[in-house]
This record gives C-alpha cells, structure tokens and sequence, in this order.
C-alpha cells in the first residue's frame, strides 16, 4: 500500500486527468486538535484539465474522487477540491 501523502495525490491525479497545472497541499497542520485530525489528513486539491470542460462542479469532483481510487479512504478525512477547465478563471 503507498504512503498517502500530497505527492501520492498528485501522482494519481496527473496519471488521470492529465492536468495542466495542479497543486495538491496537506492542510493537515491547521487542524491540529480537531476530531477529524485523527481519523485522516486535509488535503486541498487545485487543478486545471481539460477532462473537466464543459462538466458540471459535482461532475468535476466525482472525476477527481474516482481519479484517487482506493486512496481515498486510505486516510483522507477531508478534500477541498478547486477543478477547472482551461480557460476558466
């Protein structure tokens, strides 16, 4: 099983959706203390593809969702998820 970190995120997320920019962060440490904090990471996903035109936003973030797989309860608590199609502000 891969350590589920932000580059393991990404690397998924690039083999997917081939995006032309992406940014994954591990927003964990501003959780600390939080109940969450110890059922999984924050993590902030924010890319751009061109698999995301003409998609809705919940279409977007299922992609993304089914882009990670098995990853996602491998330790995600919560995602926030920026996905645009080129082109888009």
């Amino acid at each position: 099983m891969l350590a589920l970190t932000a580059a393991t995120i990404e690397a998924r997320l690039r083999a997917a959706l081939n995006p032309t920019w992406i940014e994954v962060l591990d927003d964990s440490h501003q959780h600390a203390g939080h109940a969450g904090a110890r059922e999984g990471r924050h993590y902030t996903v924010r890319l751009t593809s061109p698999c995301f035109a003409g998609l809705a936003r919940l279409a977007r973030h299922r992609l993304v969702y089914d882009s990670l797989g098995a990853l996602a309860p491998q330790g995600v608590h919560a995602l926030v998820i920026v996905a645009r199609a080129p082109g888009e502000g």
